[in-house]
């Protein structure tokens, strides 16, 4: 990995595009690793990604809030039934 190298990096919903603009020679923290990278995923591509997260609203719960509470149950069996 030299400095100004360009990858492109792909996951299940996205795809970046980031230039390397400094070497870390640790492992950092994320709020301090994005210093050393820029990100030039296109427009077309970050565009495409909102649509796809918008479109998915299903009114399930958000995987990282935790167990619903016992009230919240309850508000949701009473609304179920």
């Amino acid at each position: 990995m030299v400095v100004g190298d360009v990858y492109e990096a792909r996951t299940e919903h996205k795809n970046w595009t980031l230039r390397v603009t400094q070497i870390l020679e640790t492992r950092k923290a994320y709020a301090e690793a994005i210093l050393y990278y820029e990100d030039l995923t296109p427009v077309e591509e970050l565009e495409r990604v909102r649509q796809v997260t918008a479109s998915f609203q299903t009114g399930k719960r958000l995987s990282k809030i935790g167990r619903p509470t016992k009230k919240n149950r309850r508000d949701l069996g009473e609304f179920l039934d």
